[in-house]
């Protein structure tokens, strides 16, 4: 099962490479700037394999690109808050 198949298993698998990337001393905005281009990678190369997977797509193709911005800062929020709920 790919990490992609289940969006809680996604958005752990996030969550854990963020931390490993903090623990590394990656700045924040190259981390930001990370998240954008794995954005851009998913919509462009990946098929959802989940309805929110599919809305997020869907977002990511037609936001402008400070608008992809913010949804790739708001992901590393919600990751960054995940294991604060």
């Amino acid at each position: 099962m790919s990490v992609l198949d289940n969006f809680d298993s996604w958005k752990g698998f996030l969550a854990n490479k963020l931390q490993q990337a903090q623990q590394q001393g990656m700045s924040q905005q190259t981390i930001s700037n990370m998240a954008e281009e794995v954005g851009d990678y998913l919509a462009q190369n990946v098929e959802a394999k989940n309805s929110e997977e599919a809305v997020l797509r869907e977002l990511w193709n037609a936001a402008s690109e400070e608008e992809q911005q913010a949804l790739a800062n708001t992901m590393i929020k919600m990751v960054q808050n995940q294991g604060n709920n």
